[in-house]
């Protein structure tokens, strides 16, 4: 082995010594190398750990200006490796300061540079691994990284950094209930805003950001707060207030997804069901349902209907519980004290009817007629828009008479009977009709009755209808068609 002394590095000959007697190797990248590969096992941390080889790389990491960028770059990831679930490592590294020689060597690197080589994710990643070792390391970094730090951070338009940064700030946020309202705060705020303008841009590839989502807006109960952020944030750059910004249709479709990944178990406050229908209210307002094109799914190339889009996805799954509690207070029944059962039949009514009743409308002799009347109907913004209104109705009304009453006081009993087709702008729309219509009909005479005494007339049909034992025909006041049953 080469006489560590006479190998050219800034590093000290105690620091260099020690590597290179742990590692078996001849030169400080030799060594970086092999530790690295040594510490990716739990085996080898573990001894690595008992040797506390972390002091020496913090050493090598304290004087940054004076390191190669290599060495550097290398030592930094074997911080990582060292530190990912091994207590030891991640007491030592809090202990001897590891979290500001980290921020100095981002400073070191110059924060763009240290993006393009990789440094930032991986410093990232450190932080990471210590935040999990307990709230003594999440309160150091935090102190130490909020909000500048993680403010410059935030600022690179990146999935990779995005998801690491969002993981951190989950955990730190996890052992501390005040760091959501530093967050929301006026030094805090630039940082969510910040971070879903990336999820604007570039997307998100793991969960975290989806799960820090979760955390303020739904457990947290910050949703309004969040979104009035975003919309400050639109005002103060500005940006149309009459239409929503593209961080703001982020915000819906990450809180979108994440509780659909809590369907049947999620619980949200009144205030958020309240807010949550209010904002459903604005975006039909906003949207323009008068445009007649191709139709693609969520998320669209327009943040008003995906705004709409993901807010009716989120009523469709905090509405699919069981069954109803005791209180007045779950989700459904503020939705239906707030008045949302008529406000989504009158939505659909307005619609035109699916593809296939539309088909069986134009063989009608009085088809210029029917024509006329489809020209004034709203068209679906996106592919899914009626599948998602039918299935709000069928979960509302899922063991819930007064629900079922309704919709039959709002003459939607055949309005959704309408919905139990295949439609090929809304997948899976036969499936939630009759889902819906079930819920309807379940232990509710006046409904089963209401569908039994449909009166028999001369229908046109489809085989996709027939198969439903129903048919269509255009009702001679309205000229708007409607489904009848098969009976004699």
């Amino acid at each position: 082995m080469s006489d560590p002394k006479s190998i050219t590095s800034p590093a000290s000959d105690n620091v260099l010594e020690r590597l290179l007697m742990v590692s078996g190797s001849s030169t400080l990248k030799e060594a970086l190398d092999s530790l690295i590969q040594t510490a990716k096992t739990s085996e080898g941390r573990l001894d690595l750990a008992f040797k506390h080889i972390i002091l020496p790389v913090l050493e090598l990491c304290q004087s940054p200006h004076h390191c190669p960028s290599e060495h550097l770059s290398l030592a930094i990831r074997l911080l990582r490796n060292l530190c990912a679930g091994e207590a030891t490592n991640q007491n030592l590294f809090i202990e001897h300061d590891g979290v500001r020689i980290l921020s100095n060597a981002i400073s070191s690197f110059g924060p763009m540079d240290a993006f393009e080589n990789g440094t930032l994710q991986v410093v990232l990643q450190v932080l990471g691994n210590v935040s999990l070792a307990g709230e003594k390391h999440c309160q150091i970094i935090w102190f130490q990284f909020f909000p500048h730090e993680f403010g410059n951070i935030a600022r690179f338009r990146s999935c990779k950094i995005c998801d690491r940064l969002c993981m951190i700030i989950y955990v730190c946020l996890e052992s501390w209930d005040e760091r959501v309202c530093e967050l929301l705060s006026d030094q805090g705020k630039q940082l969510l805003i910040d971070i879903m303008q990336t999820v604007a841009i570039a997307g998100f590839e793991e969960s975290w950001v989806k799960l820090l989502v979760y955390r303020i807006c739904i457990e947290k109960n910050y949703f309004h707060s969040v979104f009035n952020l975003l919309s400050d944030d639109k005002i103060h750059n500005l940006s149309p207030t009459n239409h929503f910004a593209a961080n703001e249709a982020a915000l819906m479709r990450v809180l979108a997804e994440s509780v659909n990944d809590h369907v049947g178990e999620v619980a949200v406050s009144s205030e958020f069901s309240v807010v949550l229908f209010e904002l459903l209210r604005k975006a039909v307002e906003i949207v323009n349902f008068s445009i007649v094109a191709t139709l693609s799914a969520l998320p669209t190339c327009s943040a008003d209907v995906d705004v709409l889009g993901y807010t009716l996805s989120i009523l469709r799954d905090i509405s699919a519980c069981d069954c109803p509690t005791a209180s007045n207070h779950d989700p459904v029944s503020v939705l239906v004290s707030a008045g949302i059962i008529k406000f989504l039949i009158d939505l659909l009514r307005d619609l035109e009817p699916p593809a296939v009743i539309r088909k069986a409308t134009a063989c009608n002799s009085d088809k210029d007629k029917a024509a006329l009347q489809m020209q004034a109907l709203k068209h679906c913004p996106y592919k899914g828009f009626r599948r998602d209104i039918v299935a709000i109705l069928g979960n509302c009304s899922y063991r819930r008479t007064n629900v079922q009453d309704e919709i039959r006081d709002q003459d939607g009993v055949f309005l959704l009977l309408q919905q139990c087709v295949t439609d090929e702008e809304n997948p899976y729309m036969r499936e939630w009709g009759i889902w819906s219509l079930r819920n309807i009909l379940d232990g509710n005479t006046k409904n089963q009755q209401l569908v039994a005494e449909l009166e028999l007339r001369q229908p046109v049909d489809t085989p996709e209808i027939r198969e439903l034992g129903i048919k269509v025909e255009v009702d001679p006041h309205s000229g708007r068609p409607k489904l009848v049953n098969l009976r004699s």
